[in-house]
């Protein structure tokens, strides 16, 4: 399978976008379950909308390149 043969140019720091945009999705996902993150609703999604479309911008640019 050449999926995992792929070699990437990201950067470790280009990373972190990604990894906190599923961080905060799933801190949301898990709030529906938990009270303790009810207040951070707003706060979570912000960082989720942020993230997401920063990383989007990145991957598309990369493509392009």
């Amino acid at each position: 399978m050449n999926f995992f043969k792929i070699k990437t140019c990201w950067s470790n720091a280009e990373f972190i976008l990604i990894k906190l945009c599923m961080a905060s999705i799933y801190i949301l996902v898990g709030s529906y379950f938990h009270e303790f993150f009810q207040n951070y609703y707003k706060v979570l999604l912000v960082v989720f909308g942020i993230t997401v479309i920063w990383f989007v911008y990145q991957w598309l640019k990369k493509m392009k390149a």
